[in-house]
């Protein structure tokens, strides 16, 4: 999308809808443009979605059957929601290497929610698009995080 004078609603609504590939560029421009959120306010129930930008880490979550991400409180993060076969839910800890808490902690220049993975060094930083949506950008030391120095980008809807 070359219009930067569209809304952040529909520059939103036109990436996430787009069958890919997405051009991280224009993810960084869109997050650089949505407003911070507090820790406190994504308790609940969360779907999630990659963004289609060819990150080996949308391989892994398709392979897992990510669901989403569930917040029980700030100390009980669910990062890893996935499907079993019958379609129940459970949070998968051993992909996860454990589970998550949430933070209020900068990343580039602001200061927004966090989830901080228990058992790895990464974080999921998130920014709101709207009441019900956020954007969400996977960050940290792990293998895999970096892409060749890409970051990871999806959206969560509350649930």
């Amino acid at each position: 999308m070359n219009d930067l004078t569209a809304s952040v609603s529909e520059r939103w609504r036109v990436l996430r809808v787009a069958a890919g590939p997405v051009d991280p560029g224009e993810l960084d421009a869109l997050w650089r443009d949505l407003d911070t959120v507090d820790a406190a306010d994504l308790l609940g129930s969360w779907r999630g979605f990659a963004f289609p930008t060819g990150h080996p880490v949308e391989r892994m979550l398709a392979r897992s059957r990510w669901h989403g991400k569930r917040f029980d409180a700030l100390h009980d993060a669910k990062p890893l929601i996935c499907r079993t076969e019958d379609g129940s839910l459970y949070s998968d800890t051993t992909s996860g290497r454990g589970e998550a808490s949430l933070w209020n902690i900068e990343f580039r220049g602001e200061v927004t929610a966090t989830m901080v993975y228990d058992g790895m060094p990464v974080f999921d930083h998130f920014k709101r698009v709207d009441d019900a949506t956020l954007m969400g950008v996977m960050n940290g030391k792990a293998d895999g995080v970096l892409a060749s120095g890409r970051l990871f980008y999806f959206g969560l809807e509350r649930e």
